[in-house]
């Protein structure tokens, strides 16, 4: 099985560009079972890569709370802790 430790490294950009490149491969039929695994393999990791970074952006998100005028008073986080 081959070493995708480098899928931890990358962006959510980065990593989800590759991801539709994969798609697009084994979408087209045309690579080779052997090659097919391989990049299966690499886009599950490239998808466990983006849930987690989507989660941590999701979890640094924060709610705007506004004041009795109506306009922005701060923010409080967005699961309210």
């Amino acid at each position: 099985m081959a070493d995708f430790a480098d899928v931890g490294t990358l962006s959510f950009e980065k990593a989800l560009a590759e991801l539709e490149t994969i798609v697009g491969k084994l979408e087209g039929g045309n690579v080779p079972l052997e090659e097919s695994i391989t990049l299966y393999a690499r886009g599950e990791a490239l998808k466990a890569r983006c849930d987690a970074l989507l989660k941590d952006a999701e979890a640094r998100v924060e709610k705007i709370t506004l004041g009795a005028d109506g306009r922005p008073a701060g923010t409080v986080p967005l699961d309210g802790e």
